[in-house]
């Protein structure tokens, strides 16, 4: 299976350059916020059949929310959402154009591959 991660701050356009699993992986969940200095920031994981760097075509899209405290290393990772309706909502029209538009740079074949309701969340409305 073929999986990739992109982490956005909340209202970034474009993904940072760790992944959800780089920047949250070594976090404490946090007890409660009293005192924290939280960003908000929004998961997109894509999974399809492939290998490796070498997506066949895109089968699944899951996002969820998180809050983080960088300098406390401590947050809160919400549950994966993965119906389309919660997808289109949860993501920002910047952050659709950008996937759509890295899908279909990245592996052109895989996203031509990919069933209309895949590629139908990241068209522009």
């Amino acid at each position: 299976m073929w999986k990739k991660n992109f982490l956005f701050r909340a209202t970034d356009d474009t993904p940072m350059p760790k992944s959800e699993n780089e920047l949250f992986h070594d976090t404490e969940p946090a007890m409660d916020s009293a005192g924290l200095t939280l960003d908000r920031f929004l998961s997109v994981w894509v999974q399809g059949e492939g290998e490796d760097d070498k997506p066949e075509m895109f089968t699944n899209v899951y996002v969820r929310t998180a809050t983080l405290d960088v300098a406390k290393q401590v947050g809160f990772l919400q549950p994966l959402q993965g119906r389309s309706h919660q997808i289109k909502q949860m993501l920002t029209p910047g952050q659709k154009q950008f996937l759509g538009r890295w899908f279909q740079t990245h592996a052109p074949q895989a996203w031509e591959a990919s069933e209309d309701n895949f590629r139908e969340l990241f068209e522009q409305e």
